[in-house]
């Protein structure tokens, strides 16, 4: 039995990558379900965002998507990652949250599957980031929908945003990593 759980704990070990360095480190499901991995963002100044299609903050998708177009051509790219921990605020499938996306503010950022950004369930990438860049909690939790990481060309976290930032006002935070 002893052995049995050295060998789960072993195989379980795999899974998250606690010895990342980097965002190139993960590969994340895109919205249709398909494996991306991030190296392909190698020296690309990149914000993460997790999203939310009924939240009083989801009219951010207008700022996001207006940043990612002003720098786009400069090497900036916005990966939004939708989840549905905050009070079930993503309710919708895949299919539900691109549609609603594209339709209601012209998304063309790329968009992954829904994952959970807290607790035992969190998707290896956000505790990564939350290690990086602890926020002003005790746990580093994310606070809520539309917390903003800004990651540097080399796939290191630099900075984190609270969801209350409008994207906008990470503008000059982005242009000096670009």
């Amino acid at each position: 039995m002893r052995k049995f759980l050295v060998l789960i704990a072993v195989a379980v070990s795999g899974l998250l990558p606690l010895s990342a360095q980097t965002i190139y480190d993960f590969t994340m499901n895109d919205i249709d379900g398909n494996p991306v991995s991030l190296n392909q963002y190698k020296g690309k100044v990149v914000m993460i965002v997790n999203v939310a299609s009924k939240c009083g903050l989801t009219k951010q998708y207008e700022g996001l998507e207006a940043l990612y177009k002003a720098y786009q051509e400069k090497g900036f790219v916005i990966l939004g990652f939708p989840c549905n921990q905050f009070m079930g605020q993503e309710p919708g499938t895949e299919a539900e949250i691109l549609e609603f996306c594209t339709v209601n503010y012209g998304v063309t950022f790329p968009l992954f599957s829904k994952i959970e950004v807290n607790g035992d369930g969190a998707h290896p990438l956000y505790q990564f980031l939350r290690k990086k860049l602890p926020g002003t909690g005790s746990k580093s939790d994310i606070e809520w929908n539309f917390a903003k990481f800004l990651i540097g060309r080399d796939g290191k976290p630099v900075e984190r945003f609270n969801p209350r930032t409008k994207p906008e006002d990470t503008a000059a935070s982005i242009e000096k990593l670009l």
